[in-house]
């Protein structure tokens, strides 16, 4: 009898033991590198957000991670996963963007300022467009928003409106702020003006805006998606007359000086824009440089 209770008491604490060890590697003892397979969930591969993104794990050592190409539906559809079953996950994002009105983020800490300083969106023309559409220039010069303007227009089209209604929506609760916009700019005849513009939600939002003035002062507009590069390209050769997306200084920072003195910057039309690695705030994680514990 003796015996059995001593071999009972003997499995019984080898099972425990057991346990115990598995619930440290799993819990305490699992870095955040194993919670997410050291993956970090990106967007398009030509982004400026990717190369900067590449220069963060070079900079904080980070060598042992992968950052999964995609796009930036893709991105978004992957952190809803995780998000609604309370999963880690860290992906790379931007402000302003609408998950973060819709879901409980957090920017982890960039010491190293990998991701520079904060950005702000340009609006940029072709050479000439003064002379040849003066009263979209004025438009274009004058137009000017902040981050929870954007914000709205970017939440009507997430839940489900199209981009054009979500815009003309916005233009007329906003009668005021478009008056500032158009003060003094004389309507048109069907003037023709080609904007281009890159498919993340916050260019949709402003280009889709942009687009309803104009086309109420009479414009012929059309709105053409594309990647950056061709976005850039477009405005140099003039084979686009604006786009009002040029993250500066860093984002499109290439494109900028590639193109030097091919096109007009018109200046900041919204400031405070943001960079940098996103985790939901449920994670137990503040800076980039956890990610090497």
């Amino acid at each position: 009898m003796k015996k059995w209770i001593i071999s009972l008491l003997t499995l019984t604490l080898v099972f425990a033991l057991s346990a115990c060890g598995s619930a440290d590697k799993k819990g305490e003892r699992a870095t955040v590198g194993d919670t997410v397979d050291y993956k970090i969930i990106g967007i398009d591969p030509g982004a400026g957000l990717m190369k900067a993104t590449s220069q963060a794990m070079e900079d904080y050592n980070l060598s042992d991670w992968t950052v999964v190409e995609g796009s930036s539906a893709a991105m978004v559809a992957t952190l809803k996963k995780a998000y609604d079953k309370k999963e880690p996950i860290i992906v790379t994002g931007w402000t302003p963007h609408w998950m973060f009105a819709k879901y409980d983020l957090k920017y982890l800490e960039d010491p190293k300022k990998s991701f520079g300083e904060d950005e702000n969106i340009h609006t940029i023309v072709r050479n000439g467009l003064k002379e040849d559409l003066p009263e979209a220039y004025q438009v274009l010069d004058n137009f000017h928003w902040d981050t929870d303007a954007m914000g709205k227009v970017m939440m009507d089209i997430t839940d489900g409106a199209n981009p054009e209604d979500a815009a003309a929506k916005w233009v007329e609760e906003n009668a005021d702020t478009v008056k500032e916009w158009t003060n003094g700019v004389d309507k048109v005849k069907g003037d023709k003006i080609k904007i281009g513009y890159v498919a993340w939600d916050s260019e949709i939002a402003s280009t889709n805006v942009v687009g309803k003035v104009l086309s109420d002062l009479g414009y012929d507009v059309t709105l053409s998606q594309l990647e950056a590069g061709p976005m850039w390209t477009g405005v140099a050769d003039g084979s686009l007359d604006a786009h009002i997306a040029g993250w500066l200084p860093i984002t499109h920072e290439d494109y900028a000086k590639k193109y030097e003195g091919k096109f007009e910057d018109l200046g900041n039309n919204l400031e405070g824009t943001k960079l940098g690695l996103v985790v939901p705030s449920y994670m137990d994680i503040n800076s980039i440089e956890d990610l090497k514990k």
